[in-house]
């Protein structure tokens, strides 16, 4: 209503203009006495002549001189006959038209050339009549024009918005949340247009998740051929362009974006024979108008960027260019195939490498993007897929080299370290970051102690000295009674049980102090002891605690099996050889146990924990051997996910591992990892 208010609205406008107009936007045959009395006779003569043409035409067609299938047709607004040309001087009339092949002839009969002409003259009569009251009517409107004009820019803005609404519902669009700073960070965002079209084949699209900001504006995406890095472009292109004209866009609610002042895009082929620019041409010219206006404030979108030319120096001026962009601090999704970019983007802050994942067993695109991994073009394994032959295949890798050809390797695996010290330096952060909140928080709690103790210190002086005040009063008092009493046996026994009552009291008031203290000097005389040696000479046998060698936890004796033992640690079951273990008592245990030292041993061991394990070349035993360590430990120091390098090889040793795996309480989950970090060569583990 409020959007509304000010809309001018006329009941009798609407009322004359629904006397003159109908639904579809034409004129009434009503509107005026004259205009229905011409379009009464305009449709009376047209039935007149198509009687008179049908005539002619069944007569015609049993005389032979036209097909049974003909029917009558309209050249030049006139009715007529379609007659094959050997009989059109059969038929009396006027030839109007002749068809593109020569075979058809379009005669006027005679008869109804009359008819044809009134017929004329009634729609020029009408087409007067309709300007007449259409210039009456306009005359009418005339004062309302500006109120007119201004319903006019409201309807026109309510179908916008309307429009807009609409198409939010179809794509299923919402609003992100704006930032005040340049931001892309996109969840489950999709391009609205192939949205639509796969929705029609009962298909979905898969989600984009992208983000670029301050510390990785640039995003180099890499991988293979129709594996999605220019929808990926696209998808961003479409939709940043979509949120800067004020449409809502698919993706999550939790979505955040950021306003450009400039989004250039280099996409596709302009190559142009007119302006003589071929491919190579065309893309250098955008990249030309890109460095000079480019800034901080600009989104890049360049598709294949250095392609069209010799790959070596069109992958050279493109990474020069991919330099001169991040130097001016700009934002950019590229795609390319370029090994140099890869590596430029790999090293360099402000770029990051990005890949469309493919899966290597189906040999089919995921159309994923993975943002911190350089993509592989696979064509090699792509090439070999559709059939080339093997010897071809191996001639082009020796060409190249095996260098070359395990490059993408070389990178993933740079990449990957590069992300777990990463990983590793956040790790440390945080530690440090607790310690130094724990190391505020006990200089809080000893300035407050140190602020209590001098306040009962404090205390405890006043009441000294009162209570010696109060003293010397009291013997100050005693001692003039006995004087003024004058050696007075009596008085002055009265006077001493005095001063005795008054001593107890004080002696009384103290007895709270005079108990502490003893138990003080006890605390102070107390030696510090030192841990016993709990290596008792006696056999280890079933029941018994006991505890690793150089450690602290200790666990009890479950079973003992030849030189092996089974140990429960809390909740968790190791097999140990007993030349490995040590006998405590269970007192010291209990020591033990509530000892902070525990605490600290179990923080530096996790501390110094490796989330991975290669069993690689072990025989099973060994292998599995390790593997019940390396679990039991992850599971004591409460890891989430660890990994074990096992290999492919024949399988057993994976089989083997994966069968302890499947008994272990602690062993919520595990699987592959992923294709491209090792696939079933390594087994991933996720811990409760």
């Amino acid at each position: 209503m409020l959007l509304a208010k000010d809309v001018f609205v006329s009941p009798e406008i609407s009322k004359k203009a629904e006397l003159i107009i109908d639904e579809t936007g034409q004129i009434r045959d009503n509107a005026s006495p004259q205009l229905s009395n011409i379009r009464r006779e305009i449709t009376s003569t047209l039935n007149g002549i198509s009687r008179s043409l049908n005539s002619i035409l069944r007569k015609a067609q049993a005389e032979g001189f036209v097909d049974k299938e003909v029917t009558p047709g309209m050249r030049d607004g006139r009715l007529v006959i379609p007659v094959n040309p050997a009989f059109k001087r059969k038929i009396k009339g006027i030839v109007h038209d002749e068809s593109a092949s020569g075979k058809t002839v379009y005669i006027e009969p005679s008869e109804v050339v009359e008819a044809n002409n009134r017929i004329r003259e009634l729609e020029s009569d009408e087409r007067r009549e309709i300007i007449r009251i259409l210039t009456i009517f306009t005359d009418y409107l005339r004062p309302f024009l500006p109120d007119l004009l201004g319903s006019y820019d409201f309807l026109a803005q309510t179908d916008f918005i309307r429009a807009k609404a609409k198409f939010a519902l179809q794509i299923n669009a919402l609003k992100p949340g704006f930032e005040n700073r340049l931001v892309i960070d996109w969840v489950q965002a999709v391009h609205p247009l192939l949205f639509l079209a796969l929705k029609k084949q009962n298909r979905k699209v898969v989600p984009l998740d992208i983000t670029l900001e301050d510390k990785n504006r640039i995003l180099v995406i890499s991988g293979p051929n129709a594996g999605g890095k220019s929808v990926c472009l696209k998808t961003v292109g479409l939709l940043q362009y979509m949120v800067q004209c004020g449409l809502l866009i698919p993706l999550r609610e939790n979505s955040q974006v950021g306003l450009f002042n400039d989004i250039f895009i280099d996409i596709g082929d302009e190559q142009s024979i007119e302006n003589d620019l071929s491919t190579y041409s065309s893309h250098l010219q955008n990249m030309k108008f890109f460095v000079k206006n480019c800034s901080k404030h600009s989104l890049l979108l360049i598709d294949e960027f250095g392609s069209g030319t010799e790959p070596q120096i069109g992958a050279a001026l493109a990474e020069s260019l991919l330099d001169r962009f991040n130097q001016k601090n700009a934002f950019g999704v590229i795609t390319t195939h370029y090994q140099n970019l890869k590596h430029f983007a790999n090293e360099n802050e402000g770029v990051i490498n990005g890949a469309m994942l493919y899966d290597r067993h189906e040999m089919q695109p995921l159309f994923q993007l993975s943002i911190g991994n350089p993509g592989s073009s696979f064509a090699v394994e792509i090439a070999r897929k559709i059939g080339l032959p093997d010897d071809v295949i191996a001639q082009a890798s020796e060409i190249v080299g095996s260098d070359y050809i395990n490059m993408d390797k070389y990178l993933q695996d740079i990449s990957r370290d590069r992300r777990y010290w990463e990983r590793k330096r956040e790790e440390v952060r945080r530690e440090r970051n607790r310690l130094n909140e724990i190391s505020e928080k006990y200089e809080s709690e000893m300035e407050e102690i140190n602020r209590k103790k001098k306040e009962i210190l404090a205390e405890a002086k006043q009441q000294a000295e009162r209570l010696i005040a109060e003293s010397n009063a009291k013997i100050e008092s005693t001692i003039r009674q006995i004087k003024e009493a004058q050696a007075d046996k009596e008085k002055t026994k009265q006077v001493r049980q005095s001063l005795s009552e008054f001593r107890e009291n004080i002696v009384a008031s103290s007895d709270t102090h005079q108990e502490v203290n003893p138990i003080r000097k006890k605390v102070k005389q107390k030696p510090v002891t030192q841990p016993q040696n709990t290596n008792l000479k006696t056999p280890i046998v079933t029941g018994d605690t006991v505890r690793m060698k150089g450690q602290t936890v200790t666990g009890e004796i479950l079973e003992i099996q030849g030189k092996k033992a089974i140990v429960a640690f809390g909740v968790i079951k190791s097999t140990v050889d007993l030349e490995k273990l040590e006998k405590v008592s269970r007192n010291q245990r209990a020591k033990e146990n509530k000892s902070s030292n525990t605490r600290d041993l179990l923080h530096d061991r996790k501390l110094n924990f490796r989330q991975d394990i290669d069993v690689r070349g072990m025989r099973g035993d060994e292998a599995l051997q390790a593997v019940v360590y390396f679990i039991d430990d992850a599971i004591q120091l409460s890891v989430s996910r660890v990994r074990i390098l096992h290999g492919t090889g024949t399988g057993a040793l994976r089989q083997i591992i994966r069968d302890y795996l499947r008994t272990v309480p602690g062993v919520a989950h595990f699987q592959d990892e992923h294709v491209q970090f090792g696939g079933a060569g390594i087994t991933v583990i996720d811990l409760d």
